[in-house]
């Protein structure tokens, strides 16, 4: 005999078994009050209250309503233990459970393990019984979606203890899957379980639903919220803007590497992805107060190093009325404070502990060397200039002299040999891009100095870059000139000097560079969401 339909008023409440009239039982979402209508020769069932039900005597236990079952992410559990949930995700390891274990009364010796992922979190659950059995249980592969609904216990009592991560289990009563996945040679595990660089990054898609990306980036979403709310303290009060990304001046002046459009609406002269928002943000100061931006920089070199990228993510700052003793104390405070805000709270301090489980905050103050001793101290070791094209290449190179940059594998050696965080600073003028400030020179002295520091962390090099702004009309054209540098594009930046200018300096920050830090990564490709580098663009 077959329905012709069933109506439901009122919000769903629960699975609700109902009797009809012509003796049939009918297991639904139930709700306050349920008409039932049966084929149309018979007469429409009486309508049931789910409080008679409840509150009678006579109806068998098995007869009886389930708790509503309340939807819930993961992470958001632990308040709702001892209550009915229902919970979305994606199977990350099915499996029977362990001979062993001590079955709990009625799941049987067929139940089923399930660790299932929601992106918030992981639930150890249990199908038992016929739950068990049915064909999608048996056939039940790693990835597949699926929706569970059950019982939240706490600790351990029928999946093993070892899983019950959070100290507690589901112990599901009713469940369906929303999404098959394959297996066989198209299971995930053959898919992912590769040692190939390039085989991994062209299952980037896939690779991030593994344990160790997923935390990376979850921690890099934690990691810039921190720093945002540094920002945003009263004490700094920096507020965050969005500048373009499509430019048409070069911020590091000629012969920066940057990606050109091949046509930009045929507007002369072409059009770039940004390198640095920073002289866009320089003129915001006037109007805005202090700013700083999360944004997207791009960088044509074709550098393969572990430390480099053509997309980066580029968080940077531009604060006025400050010196360049203050300007390295504010940068070294906005870092000490974001990791101080990363570690109070206990979700980024457990990605953390994954991660980089030896990771101590660096102390303050932070070391300040001078360039010229950073080159005396290389000399001294016989660290010398290593081919640009890889950073760890083997081999000895000419010796540092004043003038030089130095290299990446020298900038490393430098700062893990402190084994803490450091700033280099007073680079000399040929080396660092027209808009920094120079350092008055003294008489006789033929290098010129700038304002200029980098921020060295151990096992990366670089993260930061800053340096005071010129603030000065006359000193700023004269850059440009020393640096061959048209001014005629750079107008609007060149009017900021004309219009109250005031001591100001900025910097930028590699977010890919500081997580490599901070999460003890060897290379910054692992804590990009899909890293571009030369050769790569794709998924």
């Amino acid at each position: 005999m077959s329905l012709t339909s069933i109506h439901i008023t009122g919000a769903e409440a629960g699975p609700e078994l109902v009797r009809g009239t012509v003796g049939q039982e009918l297991a639904f979402a139930f709700s306050a009050q349920v008409p039932v209508v049966f084929p149309e020769n018979k007469k429409v069932a009486s309508v049931v209250d789910k409080e008679d039900v409840e509150d009678r005597t006579d109806v068998p236990a098995e007869d009886k309503p389930l708790p509503a079952a309340v939807k819930a992410k993961i992470m958001n559990l632990v308040p709702l233990r001892g209550q009915r949930i229902r919970v979305t995700g994606w199977v990350d390891r099915v499996g029977s459970l362990h001979p062993e274990h001590p079955q709990e009364q009625g799941q049987g010796n067929d139940a089923i393990s399930i660790l299932l992922r929601d992106g918030t979190g992981y639930l150890p659950a249990v199908l038992g019984g016929d739950l068990a059995k049915a064909t999608d249980a048996t056939n039940l592969k790693d990835e597949t979606c699926v929706e569970l609904i059950g019982t939240l216990r706490a600790k351990g009592t029928v999946v093993p203890k070892d899983l019950a991560r959070d100290g507690h289990e589901l112990v599901v009563d009713s469940w369906r899957v929303l999404g098959n996945a394959p297996g066989a040679d198209k299971a995930f595990a053959n898919r992912v379980n590769k040692t190939s660089p390039s085989t991994l990054a062209d299952q980037r898609h896939l690779t991030l639903r593994q344990p160790t990306p997923s935390a990376l980036l979850r921690l890099r979403a934690h990691t810039l919220a921190a720093f945002r709310a540094t920002y945003a303290a009263p004490a700094h009060a920096v507020l965050e803007v969005t500048p373009p990304a499509l430019v048409s001046t070069q911020v590091e002046g000629p012969g920066a590497e940057l990606f050109w459009l091949a046509d930009y609406y045929g507007v002369r002269g072409g059009a770039c992805l940004t390198l640095s928002a920073q002289m866009y943000l320089e003129t915001c100061l006037a109007g805005l107060g202090d700013v700083f931006c999360v944004q997207e920089s791009f960088r044509a070199e074709r550098s393969h190093t572990r430390r480099h990228l053509s997309e980066f993510t580029h968080l940077e700052a531009e604060i006025a009325f400050i010196d360049f003793d203050g300007l390295m104390t504010h940068i070294e405070t906005v870092i000490c404070e974001t990791l101080e805000k990363l570690l109070a709270d206990p979700t980024s301090t457990a990605l953390l502990a994954q991660l980089n489980p030896g990771f101590t905050p660096p102390s303050r103050p932070f070391k300040r060397l001078p360039y010229t001793d950073a080159i005396a101290w290389l000399n001294a070791r016989g660290i010398t200039h290593r081919p640009k094209a890889d950073d760890d290449a083997a081999g000895a190179g000419a010796p540092y002299v004043l003038g030089d940059e130095i290299d990446e594998a020298a900038e490393r050696a430098l700062v893990d040999d402190h084994g803490a965080p450091m700033f280099l600073y007073r680079f000399p003028a040929s080396v660092r891009p027209f808009y920094m400030k120079q350092v008055p020179r003294a008489p006789g002295e033929g290098t010129v100095w700038t304002e200029s520091c980098d921020l060295l962390m151990p096992g990366v090099g670089e993260v930061v870059g800053g340096s005071m702004r010129i603030a000065d009309m006359g000193e700023l054209l004269a850059a440009y000139e020393q640096h061959g540098v048209d001014p005629a594009p750079y107008y609007w930046y060149t009017d900021q000097r004309g219009y109250g200018s005031c001591e100001h300096g900025g910097y930028g920050l590699g977010v890919e560079r500081f997580m490599a830090w901070l999460a003890n990564r060897y290379t910054v490709r692992e804590c990009s969401l899909y890293p571009r580098f030369p050769g790569r663009v794709t998924p």
